[in-house]
């Protein structure tokens, strides 16, 4: 496990590798190329950075050591015959000196090319924009890593025999849109990355979460019209808002019900609040402004009875309805044994369960589900071997701790 030092150059790392990628492409082109150099380039501050310190200006020193990566291995690629062709092809398309835009956002939308697959593009984006591992990537789709590892490479060739990073800048308007939604699912997935962590001693990985709402802001410039985006930034800012309550002072996960609320950001629940009415009055609700609205009823409420479960339990039948996806219909499980009690969730999971088990294996959200609503049952055993089997799939260390606690107070 790295020691705090390495934590701190890690989360440098990641904040600035799809600024350098971006750079890089913009400069240069050759997608493929320019993220195996930045990856070549973030192995070798990884190595030098906790050694020697961190340089003074960090992603300048990336771009350098990437940039000397990228045209080595262009030019190793050239016939000696085509050698000086090839350099002048890599001199950069604008001068250094002029103001760069926000490379980020465009390399999110180049990532989301309607060339490539759907689930490919979210894979790619996610490496390159995120900054996700492909194992992090396979447990936020519930897939194997050997299965996005697969599309991230493709993608890749894709992109590079149909030279769609040449040239790099922001896409016209139809382009745009029709890239949107995937543009969306990406930085909803980056957040949920950062709000909580799939794996590692932390819970919350504040970067990815911040990185997805300034970007999610910078979509929304883009479109200030679309409700999508609007439900997405309303989702994300009252999701956050809860942000420092849960975490205890040993950074040990506290559930939602037992949340000191008077932690949670004010500011940010009224923004967000009112982007969730602004997103609503701007046409037919998607999953984006259905989660946001559940979200600010779970942040109106100014202690956990209060919380209208009836209404949230609503919102997840449309969610359901429309979506089929199964943390949703885990969150209709759980609102519904919250509306009518544990033993209609009980029942409502037995049913989720056969249905939904393949696309669920190997997930902690099932069995911990499960073990709550037998806990409120009163069978303590039973919760305990549940809450138990879910700490055992999960690689988030904080989450497992919770887990096994809740499993001991009940069955020591």
């Amino acid at each position: 496990m790295p020691d705090a030092g390495g934590r701190a150059v890690e989360d440098l790392l990641r904040l600035h590798a799809p600024q350098v990628l971006g750079a890089l492409v913009r400069r240069y082109g050759h997608f493929a190329a320019a993220e195996d150099a930045v990856q070549e380039a973030l192995l070798a501050a990884a190595r030098q950075w906790p050694a020697e310190g961190v340089p003074g200006n960090p992603r300048g020193w990336l771009i350098r050591v990437a940039a000397r990566r990228l045209t080595d291995a262009l030019r190793a690629e050239e016939a000696r015959a085509r050698r000086e062709a090839a350099a002048r092809r890599l001199e950069p398309r604008e001068p250094r000196a002029a103001p760069a835009a926000d490379d980020t956002l465009t390399l999110l939308f180049l990532c989301c090319d309607p060339a490539l697959a759907p689930p490919a593009q979210i894979a790619l984006t996610l490496r390159a924009v995120g900054g996700l591992t492909t194992a992090e990537i396979a447990r936020a789709h519930l897939v194997p890593e050997a299965t996005i590892a697969q599309r991230i490479s493709r993608a890749k060739a894709r992109l590079r025999a149909n030279g769609a990073d040449r040239p790099f800048r922001p896409p016209a308007p139809l382009d745009r849109d029709a890239r949107l939604a995937s543009v969306l699912q990406v930085l909803y997935l980056i957040f949920n990355e950062g709000y909580t962590a799939t794996s590692g001693p932390a819970l919350h990985r504040a970067d990815l979460a911040r990185e997805a709402i300034r970007l999610t802001r910078a979509v929304r410039a883009l479109l200030p019209r679309e409700g999508a985006v609007t439900g997405l930034l309303a989702l994300m800012l009252l999701t956050e808002a809860r942000g420092a309550a849960r975490t205890g002072p040993d950074g040990e996960l506290v559930p939602l019900d037992e949340q000191d609320r008077g932690r949670w950001d004010r500011a940010a629940i009224a923004e967000g609040t009112a982007l969730v009415a602004e997103a609503l009055a701007e046409g037919p609700p998607g999953p984006y402004q259905l989660q946001a609205a559940i979200a600010a009823l779970h942040d109106e409420a100014d202690r956990p009875e209060a919380t209208d479960w009836p209404q949230i339990l609503a919102l997840y039948e449309v969610l359901v309805t429309r979506t089929r996806d199964p943390m949703a219909e885990l969150g209709r499980v759980v609102a519904l044994a919250m509306a009518e009690g544990p033993e209609a969730g009980l029942a409502a999971l037995a049913a989720l369960e056969q249905r939904l088990e393949p696309r669920l294996a190997g997930s902690h959200r099932l069995p911990a589900v499960r073990a709550h609503l037998l806990e409120r049952t009163g069978a303590r055993r039973a919760a305990a071997d549940s809450y138990r089997a879910a700490a055992g799939r999960t690689l988030s260390l904080p989450e497992r701790r919770y887990l096994l606690a809740r499993a001991d107070r009940l069955d020591p």
